[in-house]
């Protein structure tokens, strides 16, 4: 994009916004109750479309237009900038500057999913245990602590439960181990029902049960547990899975690149060329 293009897009006028507001704006949204990594994602996203703008960091009627086309041109995906755009859409609304909003939503239809947060699993679980329905409480604790798909439920059966790991090949061979505890309530769960060997999680005749219905058992616990019916699906709570380790990887990944730092230098000083060794003497 050349300086006519950007000046046409970003022009010098409109409305001034800084750093401070949208600290203030995830400061609100963090009270609000919401993921410590979404909060990130946004601060990332709000950070680098601050940057973007001119030097007067001014908002105006064509910014999130010419934005979006800039990223269209680098080969941004659709999806990808959807979410930067909504991102900033959502500050510019908690700055009453909707003015400047860009409607237009980039994702294909269907391809967005809702994210459950943890307190929302964790009422879905305590609503089905209040409710008496364990099979139901057992498969949103499964989809939530293994990130089973479920396509892949077939695959957690008697044998899996009592070696404590379901082998799955969606893609590629790989072990997704079953918590302890959620072991031992399968143990129980299974011992109750008279399973002897196969699949866990069977209909009354013993046929396989299917996805539409495994969704529709969570998703009937929406109105009692006080979370949208869209979050309530193995695909979100695989998701929330998903993000959950991301989010303990990423608090620990320092310790573990200082550890991994620590040890090569130890193995340095023993062995190292000199000149090294002298250098950090």
């Amino acid at each position: 994009m050349d300086a006519d293009q950007s000046a046409s897009l970003y022009p010098d006028t409109g409305t001034p916004i800084s750093l401070e507001q949208i600290d203030a704006y995830l400061a609100g949204i963090a009270k609000d109750g919401y993921k410590r990594e979404t909060i990130r994602s946004y601060q990332s996203i709000l950070y680098a479309f601050y940057e973007m703008l001119p030097d007067s960091k001014r908002v105006g009627p064509a910014t999130l237009a010419g934005w979006s086309a800039a990223m269209r041109e680098k080969g941004y995906k659709p999806r990808t900038i959807n979410v930067r755009i909504s991102s900033v859409n959502n500050l510019l609304k908690f700055l009453d500057l909707r003015e400047y909003q860009l409607p237009q939503c980039m994702v294909p239809a269907g391809e967005a999913q809702p994210e459950i947060t943890r307190n929302e699993y964790l009422r879905l679980l305590s609503c089905a245990k209040i409710l008496g329905q364990e099979c139901v409480y057992l498969l949103t604790k499964l989809f939530a602590c293994t990130g089973l798909n479920v396509e892949n439920l077939p695959l957690l059966t008697v044998e899996a439960v009592q070696a404590g790991f379901i082998n799955t090949s969606d893609g590629e061979q790989r072990e997704l181990h079953i918590p302890t505890h959620l072991q031992a309530e399968l143990t129980a769960y299974i011992r109750r029902s008279g399973i002897r060997t196969g699949p866990v999680f069977v209909t009354r005749t013993g046929k396989r049960i299917s996805r539409t219905s495994v969704t529709a058992s969570i998703q009937r616990l929406a109105r009692d547990a006080r979370v949208a019916p869209e979050k309530c699906t193995p695909r979100s709570l695989r998701r929330l899975y998903q993000t959950t380790w991301e989010s303990i990887q990423a608090n620990y990944m320092p310790l573990m690149e200082q550890s991994w730092a620590q040890l090569l230098d130890g193995e340095q000083l023993v062995i190292g060329w000199d000149e090294w060794n002298d250098i950090h003497e």
